[in-house]
């Protein structure tokens, strides 16, 4: 396994995606309804049981109460996979994701993509350096994620973060809501892969590339070729993963990712 540094923690290239163990499978609400029925707390765990013998030493999941639990749950029985989270837009406050990070024993959070597209479509982007303190003063490594070039455009000037999370689409409008909308007609373009590159081959800090499967509209091969592509020397890139539908998709896509 290829790793990279983020502040004083190394991270494996590959990080495991954690939307599907939430149901979120950016497919509709059928195949959202198959995540949560496949995904037990007992199936995830032996998913980063089994990252854990592919040297994946970190995951990228929610900061609700459920992960937070699980995540609380493997640890204590061992297992060693990193946790880095994003906050959730149905908690009242940021302080909320920071509490269930801690208690879940994450190293990091960043700021959820969409509160920070929707932040930006708003004009409230003055209201995210003091989420970024909040978390760092948690003694937590802080990150802002996107699905829209432009926030990341105004981050590297104006935010002190210690990676980015970079979305290759934008397939929901977020002027509205920063929330997920489950069974939304969900917009996956090639101009909007091609924009988010263009921004971060300037980007100061480590860029976790996301999203960049398309959620499995794109033929892995040709998606993990892009990736390689365009992922810098200390990027890495989050990969959800879905077991019923191929037994061996986390070896494949590993292969896929990290192979010369």
């Amino acid at each position: 396994m290829l790793f990279i540094q983020m502040g004083n923690n190394k991270v494996s290239k590959f990080i495991l995606g954690g939307n599907p163990f939430s149901a979120v499978s950016h497919l509709g609400t059928e195949t959202d309804e198959k995540m949560r029925r496949y995904f037990t707390v007992e199936q995830v765990k032996e998913i980063l049981r089994d990252a854990e013998t592919h040297e994946v030493n970190t995951i990228i999941a929610r900061g609700d109460a459920h992960i937070s639990r699980l995540m609380y749950e493997y640890h204590n029985e061992g297992g060693k996979i990193q946790w880095l989270t994003q906050t959730c837009p149905e908690f009242a406050s940021i302080d909320s994701s920071i509490g269930g990070a801690l208690l879940g024993g994450a190293i990091g959070c960043h700021i959820h993509g969409g509160v920070a597209d929707y932040h930006l479509a708003n004009g409230k982007e003055d209201e995210l350096p003091e989420m970024v303190t909040k978390i760092k003063k948690a003694g937590l490594l802080a990150g802002i994620a996107g699905h829209n070039p432009a926030v990341f455009e105004w981050a590297k000037e104006n935010l002190d973060v210690d990676y980015f999370m970079c979305s290759y689409y934008n397939p929901i409008p977020r002027v509205n809501n920063a929330s997920h909308i489950h069974g939304f007609d969900e917009q996956f373009l090639t101009e909007d892969r091609d924009a988010m590159v263009a921004i971060i081959k300037d980007l100061p800090k480590p860029v976790i590339h996301y999203k960049v499967l398309a959620a499995g509209r794109t033929e892995p091969r040709e998606a993990f070729a892009f990736v390689k592509k365009h992922l810098r020397e200390n990027d890495a890139a989050c990969i959800g993963i879905f077991p019923q539908v191929k037994r061996d998709m986390l070896a494949e896509d590993i292969e896929l990712l990290t192979k010369k």
